[in-house]
């Protein structure tokens, strides 16, 4: 009987056409292993965004482009004038070395636009970063399949940051509305010095602010929001950080060296009283933000001085959860200025 069966196998095989006969595979023979065959691979979602082209990634402890050839793009007298005066207003610059300034600048090249020019194109991949020298130029983003316009810059400002610094493609569109000039910086040289430094001057700023005893409580990501928000501004010996009487417009975190703080004692104008000393972690300069009043004492650098700086828009986004660790600290100035015997007002 089991003949029989197999000899029926065998004719229906023989019996269909050759071009379905060649293409049946006889099963797999088992094997004495127990590895399993490959997976195969996943079907490619075709409607999956296109990602850039350009997606390395950045590591600010890496010194292994330190030995590539700087680009140089040559210029005038004048050329090198008007790039230091449209760059000495940029965020990004502020935090580059002068020696990385200096070849950031030399890699920078002009580029002339036209009325109707487009700049960059939204959803493009990024090229070059942009410094405005001078020109008008309007800002559009694709809303709804349409391009609406969002803003504009009158002879200053920067663009293109946005897709050399997070590898996506352009998210707006840019166009000349007048003629105008750039200042054109290549994505391997932002990405090499301006990224760098930003990346190197956010990791300090966080070790710091992780020893301020003030900020123990606010969480990793608040912290990194504030090192985002910080510049730092040197001071020499004698300099006035802050002049007692002016209006506030920002807090100070000592990085590095002594700033003495003076008051006026109301009995006597002419003569200040030291009433605190800030040392490596210390602050200053909140008092005036918190209360909305004007400054209620001076500042002095003892010997150099570095600072980290916050604005007071900066400080009233990011330090709220602090607020109330500030106010209690006005009990501890007004219990010092009465030892002293420093008369005061205003203090809240």
């Amino acid at each position: 009987m089991a003949d029989n069966l197999s000899w029926k196998r065998i004719k229906r095989v023989l019996l269909l056409p050759w071009s379905r006969r060649k293409n049946r595979r006889p099963p797999p023979e088992p094997t004495e292993t127990s590895e399993q065959p490959p997976s195969p691979e996943p079907l490619k979602n075709r409607y999956v965004r296109r990602q850039s082209v350009c997606a390395e990634p950045l590591n600010p402890e890496s010194d292994d482009d330190e030995d590539e050839q700087p680009v140089v793009y040559p210029k005038t007298d004048d050329q090198r004038q008007r790039l230091n005066d449209a760059v000495k207003n940029i965020l990004l610059f502020k935090n580059v070395a002068l020696d990385q300034l200096n070849e950031v600048l030399d890699a920078m090249f002009e580029k002339r636009t036209q009325i109707g020019d487009h700049v960059i194109d939204q959803g493009d991949d990024g090229d070059n970063f942009y410094v405005i020298d001078k020109g008008k130029f309007d800002i559009f983003v694709k809303i709804e399949g349409q391009d609406k316009l969002v803003g504009a810059y009158d002879n200053k400002g920067s663009f293109g940051e946005l897709a050399l610094m997070y590898n996506t493609p352009r998210a707006a569109t840019i166009v000349a509305t007048t003629e105008g000039i750039l200042w054109a910086l290549d994505r391997t040289t932002f990405r090499r010095i301006l990224l760098k430094a930003a990346a190197k001057k956010r990791k300090a700023l966080e070790g710091f602010l992780e020893k301020v005893p003030m900020l123990q409580e606010i969480t990793e990501y608040e912290r990194m929001n504030l090192a985002d928000a910080l510049n730092s501004k040197s001071f020499k010996d004698g300099e006035c950080i802050i002049k007692q009487g002016d209006e506030a417009d920002y807090m100070y975190f000592v990085e590095a060296g002594v700033v003495s703080i003076r008051m006026h004692n109301q009995n006597d104008p002419t003569s200040e009283v030291e009433v605190a000393r800030c040392e490596q972690g210390g602050y200053f300069g909140e008092l005036a933000l918190i209360t909305h009043n004007k400054r209620a004492a001076s500042a002095y650098a003892e010997g150099d001085v570095n600072c980290a700086v916050l604005d007071v828009h900066a400080f009233e986004r990011l330090l709220g959860s602090c607020m109330d660790i500030m106010k209690r600290s006005i009990d501890g100035y007004e219990e010092q200025l009465k030892k002293l015997g420093v008369e005061h007002s205003e203090l809240r």
